[in-house]
């Protein structure tokens, strides 16, 4: 006679499976985080200030002297 014992996986079953889901989400945040660039030592994108690119526009004569001082003056770099 079966009286249904052994067919279910009672609470102990359910702990192990949320525990067991549980870790290899666990695992799977850190092997992300662990490989990201900012974590592997890289820099991800170096950023430039606003004069930076100021200075890069009047290089490459994209801007004149006086605009790019206007600009600079503008930006708050006196």
């Amino acid at each position: 006679m079966m009286t249904g014992v052994g067919w279910g996986m009672g609470l102990v079953g359910w702990i192990w499976m949320l525990g067991g889901l549980f870790l290899v989400v666990a695992l799977l945040v850190l092997a992300v985080r662990g490989f990201s660039p900012a974590r592997s030592g890289g820099d991800p994108a170096p950023r430039t200030s606003a004069l930076d690119a100021l200075r890069e526009r009047y290089a490459r004569g994209e801007i004149s002297e006086v605009e790019f001082e206007q600009a600079r003056r503008a930006l708050g770099y006196a």
